[in-house]
């Protein structure tokens, strides 16, 4: 028996953390259980192909850094390698951990760029967040690829709830649902990762949203390249920041279901020019319009 002969499901953050009070489980079980009973595909074929996508995770963070990738509007490019020489150089400001999570998170970022192979996690402009945070945090204490495989099912249960109850479109809530939603996949992730219980995965999450409520989604012009990297890097840092304090016994006060509906009502009040428009915010600026011929 592998634990995924019944369907097993939740409908928010709530459910899920009394399936897992309920089964002594932690997130990541219940989200592959509830993938093995809905897709009825076997355990062994969904943590392959979670497998799979670990493989491209990997190697459109590391790619970038040996071989720099031009975007196709030409705004980014070798912002990977540049991070990863000052890193080696000693001269990292923010330590091994965030040093390499923000180079992978940029990285990523260059091949989607440049239509690359990548995991939209949740979504292709958000895509560096999950593998810089989880890539980094397996260098730095040696995770298997297995565990971190394990994990990636957690990171899946918060985007999951997103996307059922908010959103993680950039035109619907802004950035704070795609970087947002991804970092807090990620923090998710990493503290289940690092031993945290299930409701400090939650807590972790809820702090994510909160720390990056209300930012906008201002792309120059229309381009997922700037200010997308850079916010990717922020992400992946804030995911860091959340984790470590909800590990620490930080406690939030507002759980992860109250903060995504906070989270998705501020993105339906923002005006249309902050939400993937390319008329507001960053993509507004002079300079940003000099850079795409006066958009």
């Amino acid at each position: 028996m592998d634990g995924c002969k019944r369907k097993i499901n939740f409908r928010n953050a709530e459910e899920l953390s009394g399936l897992c009070r309920s089964h002594g489980l932690p997130i990541s079980e219940i989200m592959l259980r509830r993938e093995c009973g809905f897709t009825e595909v076997s355990r062994k074929d969904v943590l392959a192909r979670m497998g799979h996508a670990w493989e491209i995770m990997k190697e459109s963070a590391r790619s970038p850094i040996h071989a720099p990738k031009k975007s196709m509007g030409g705004l980014i490019g070798g912002e990977a390698q540049l991070l990863a020489r000052h890193r080696d150089e000693g001269k990292s400001v923010c330590g091994d951990v965030i040093s390499r999570s923000i180079t992978y998170a940029m990285a990523v970022l260059e091949v989607n760029t440049s239509m690359g192979l990548i995991v939209a996690a949740p979504t292709a402009g958000s895509s560096g967040v999950v593998p810089g945070v989880l890539l980094a945090l397996q260098e730095e204490h040696g995770f298997s690829d297995e565990e971190i495989i394990r994990v990636l099912f957690n990171a899946g249960a918060i985007g999951y709830l997103a996307m059922r109850n908010a959103t993680v479109a950039g035109a619907v809530g802004g950035c704070q649902a795609e970087v947002g939603v991804a970092s807090a996949m990620a923090a998710s992730a990493a503290v289940e990762l690092m031993g945290g219980t299930p409701s400090q995965c939650l807590s972790t999450a809820s702090t994510v949203l909160m720390n990056m409520l209300g930012l906008v989604c201002d792309p120059i012009g229309g381009l997922v390249e700037s200010p997308c990297q850079g916010r990717n890097a922020a992400g992946a840092a804030n995911a860091l920041i959340a984790a470590e304090l909800s590990l620490s016994g930080v406690r939030q006060p507002i759980p992860f279901d109250e903060m995504l509906e906070a989270m998705y009502t501020v993105g339906k009040r923002l005006p249309m020019e902050l939400r993937e428009t390319a008329r507001g915010g960053c993509a507004a600026t002079p300079t940003a319009c000099s850079l795409c011929g006066g958009c």
